[in-house]
C-alpha cells in the first residue's frame, strides 16, 4: 500500500478559476504518485550499501530433463548463469545457493534439508563463481521453502533492498514449510527482501506456486521458454537490484486510534494491514499548508474477487475532512486511491469565522481501510497485506481553499470570454449578411 503525503505553502495567483482548477487537478495527479527521495528535506537517508543478489538454482533430479532447445534444464541454467556472472556490475554483491543438489539418497526427510551455499554473497571472483556453477549436478528433492529461508540469511539485513532469484523446474516437494508461507514470513520481517522466480517447467501448479512466492514480496515471475530468455531476464533482475537498492522503505506500524498513531515526516515507509483492518497515521499540517495523500494495496495471496480500499483524512476529533476510495474485481494486482486537503491560511484576505478558528497548526489523522477477504483455502490473515507509504513536501496551488476570490476572478474571466465570443459572432454575422446583400445588388 502506498501513501503519499504532501504539505505545501499556498501561493496566490491572478489567473481564473477554470485555469487554476485544471492545473490543480493535473498537479495533484502527478505529484501524489511521486516518492520522496533521499536528497529531499526530511526524507530517510540514502542507503550506502552495495546491491545484493543471491541466486538459488534448483539441483533436483528433474533438472536432468532435456526439453529446452535440445538441452537439459540444468545445462541451460548453468550457461545462463555463467553469462550473468560475466556481466555482473562491479559493485553488485552476488551469491549462489543450490537446493536438492548434494544429497543422492532416497530418504526424503534428509533430502528435504538439502540446500547449500556454493558461493557466498560478496564481491564476485568470476572464475570461482563460474567454477561453483559448473560443479552442480542434479540429484534429489526440491526443498524451496528451506532454501528461501537460508538465502535470506545469506543476504543478511540492512537498509538496502536485497533480491533472491529462484530458478526451478517444479513445485516444492518438501512442504512444510510451504514456500508461499515462507515468502510471506520473510516479507513481514521488514528485511527489505524481494524474491523473483523463474520457472523452467510450465504446469499450472508450479506456475501458481512461483507466482505466489513472487507476489508475497513484490517480486516477479517469468515463465522461461529458452536459454536466451532466461539469461536476459536474470540480467534484468540484477540490473533492477542495482537501480532500486538506494531507496528502501522504513518500517512503520499504524495504530488503531489516532491518539497513539505514528507521526509521519517526509520519506518512504512500509507497513502491513490484515483483511478488513484499519490503520491510522498522523500528519502535522500547518496553517496554509496542503495535505495530499494516496494509498495502494497489493494482495499477496488469493483473495475474493470484490474488494476495496478506503482512505480518510479526519481531524483529531474524528470529523471527516475528505475521503477517497477504490474498488476492484480481481482483474488488477493493486487497488489505490487518493485525497487532497488544504489547511486554511490565517493570512488570507477576509477569512471566514470557521477558517479563522481552524487556521492554527493541526494534526490530520489518515485512516487506511480495506475490504479484502480470503478466497477458498487461502484464508491466511497473518501477516497482513503489504503496504507502502511515501511522504513528500512540495509547492501547492491555492485552489482547494480560497474559492471566494479565486472563483470570482474565474467567473469574471469566463464572462469576458463569453462576451467576446458573442460580439465576435455578431460581427461575423453582420459581415456575412452585408456580403450577401452586395452580391444580390451586383
Amino acid at each position: 500500500m502506498r501513501l503519499v503525503i504532501t504539505l505545501t505553502k499556498k501561493r496566490r495567483t491572478a489567473r481564473g478559476a477554470a485555469l487554476i482548477g485544471a492545473l490543480t487537478i493535473v498537479g495533484a495527479t502527478v505529484l501524489v504518485g511521486f516518492p520522496a527521495y533521499a536528497d529531499e528535506p526530511g526524507a530517510p537517508p540514502a542507503a550506502t550499501e552495495a546491491p545484493k543478489v543471491d541466486l538459488i538454482l534448483d539441483g533436483s533430479g528433474s533438472m536432468r530433463t532435456t526439453d529446452i532447445q535440445g538441452k537439459s534444464r540444468i545445462a541451460v541454467a548453468q550457461q545462463s548463469i555463467d553469462e550473468v556472472i560475466d556481466a555482473l556490475p562491479a559493485e553488485t554483491e552476488f551469491g549462489l545457493r543450490t537446493l536438492g543438489a548434494t544429497y543422492p539418497g532416497n530418504d526424503q526427510k534428509e533430502g528435504c534439508k538439502d540446500t547449500k551455499q556454493v558461493f557466498p554473497v560478496g564481491k564476485t571472483d568470476k572464475v570461482e563463481a563460474k567454477t561453483a556453477v559448473a560443479t552442480i549436478r542434479p540429484t534429489g528433492w526440491t526443498p524451496i521453502g528451506v532454501a528461501l529461508r537460508a538465502a535470506a540469511q545469506d543476504l543478511g539485513t540492512g537498509p538496502t533492498t536485497r533480491r533472491i532469484v529462484l530458478i526451478t523446474d517444479g513445485e516444492d516437494t518438501c512442504a512444510p514449510p510451504d514456500p508461499c508461507d515462507v515468502a510471506r514470513e520473510l516479507a513481514s520481517q521488514g528485511i527489505h527482501l524481494v524474491i523473483d522466480t523463474l520457472g523452467l517447467a510450465h504446469d499450472d501448479k508450479t506456475r501458481q506456486q512461483l507466482l505466489c512466492i513472487a507476489n508475497a514480496t513484490g517480486g516477479t515471475y517469468t515463465d522461461v521458454r529458452s536459454q536466451e530468455q532466461l539469461t536476459t531476464r536474470v540480467k534484468q533482475i540484477v540490473t533492477r537490484a542495482q537501480d532500486t537498492h538506494t531507496v528502501t522503505p522504513a518500517a512503520v506500524t499504524g495504530a488503531e486510534q489516532c491518539t497513539n498513531a505514528p507521526i509521519l515526516t517526509p520519506g518512504v515507509y512500509s507497513d502491513r494491514e490484515k483483511f478488513s483492518e484499519h490503520r491510522v497515521y498522523r500528519v502535522p499540517v500547518k496553517a496554509g499548508q496542503e495535505l495530499r495523500a494516496s494509498v495502494s494495496v497489493t494482495p499477496d495471496r488469493a483473495v475474493a474477487r470484490d474488494y476495496g480500499v478506503l482512505l480518510q483524512a479526519t481531524d483529531s476529533s474524528g470529523q471527516e475532512l475528505v475521503r477517497g476510495s477504490d474498488a476492484g474485481s480481481g482483474r488488477t494486482d493493486v487497488a489505490s486511491t487518493g485525497v487532497r486537503w488544504s489547511a486554511p491560511d490565517s493570512n488570507s484576505a477576509s477569512p471566514s469565522p470557521s477558517s479563522v478558528a481552524a487556521s492554527t497548526d493541526r494534526t490530520v489523522c489518515l485512516i487506511v481501510s480495506n475490504s479484502f477477504a480470503g478466497q477458498g483455502a487461502a484464508q491466511a490473515n497473518d501477516p497482513g497485506l503489504p503496504l507502502e507509504l511515501t511522504v513528500d513536501v512540495a509547492a501547492a496551488s491555492p485552489a482547494p481553499d480560497g474559492p471566494a476570490m479565486g472563483l470570482g476572478r474565474g467567473w469574471i474571466l469566463l464572462g469576458v470570454l463569453t462576451l467576446a465570443g458573442l460580439l465576435a459572432g455578431l460581427i461575423f454575422g453582420w459581415l456575412a449578411r452585408w456580403r450577401i446583400a452586395v452580391w444580390r445588388e451586383n
